[in-house]
């Protein structure tokens, strides 16, 4: 019983920091590129 409890909530857990931290790696992207200077789009 425990154990599906904290599967759970391990689930929500990587499902919340997968949101949070996704919009914050697009920001360093577009910062990383437009810092280089270039727009050089890697495939």
């Amino acid at each position: 019983m425990f154990r599906a409890i904290a599967n759970a909530l391990s689930t929500v857990g990587s499902a919340i920091a997968t949101v949070v931290t996704l919009p914050f790696r697009l920001l360093a992207g577009l910062f990383g590129g437009a810092s280089r200077g270039g727009r050089t789009r890697r495939a």
